[in-house]
Order: C-alpha cells, then structure tokens, then sequence
C-alpha cells in the first residue's frame, strides 16, 4: 500500500498495477482491491494486471485474458464472465 501511496503523490492520470496481490494476507489483499475500488470511483484510470481473476473482475469494467502472452479474451466483465471459458485458459485448455 506505500507503493500505491507513493505514485498517488504524483497525481498520476493513470495507475499500472501489477500483481498487486502478489504474496500478501487474504486480509491484506481485500484491502489493497478496497483501495483500488475507491481509487476507481474518484475517477483514476487503473490498469492492473492480476491472477487473482474474482478480485480483478470485482473492480474492473473491461478485461482482456492473456494466456501464454496472446490475448485470448477481451471484454466486459460481464461479457468475460458469460463467454469466456476461463478455466480453461488456465489449465491450457
């Protein structure tokens, strides 16, 4: 979270997140995408990049997939959930 404070001083226009969830406490976690959730709603540009799918579709409006460095999904949050075959993007299916 000092990270994220720290880029937030230089009032950026965008913020790139990237795995912000990495290695950290289930609690911690939920706090970190509580913030990214209050930094969305003030009308910051994020762009996370996160394995952690639930959470990251949770605060996101759009989501591309990437499986082996190729895009192989890309959408709304609604429209991932509904089309995409996420599991099977994972297990190299």
């Amino acid at each position: 979270m000092l990270v994220i404070a720290r880029a937030l001083m230089s009032r950026p226009r965008i913020l790139l997140l990237d795995e912000p969830s990495l290695g950290l406490a289930p609690a911690i976690v939920e706090r970190i995408f509580e913030m990214i959730e209050t930094l969305k709603k003030s009308g910051l540009t994020i762009l996370l990049v996160e394995q952690n799918v639930n959470q990251a579709l949770a605060v996101a409006d759009r989501a591309f997939v990437m499986r082996l460095g190729a895009i192989v999904a890309s959408g709304t949050v609604e429209e991932i959930r509904s089309t995409s075959d996420l599991s099977a993007h994972y297990l190299g299916g």
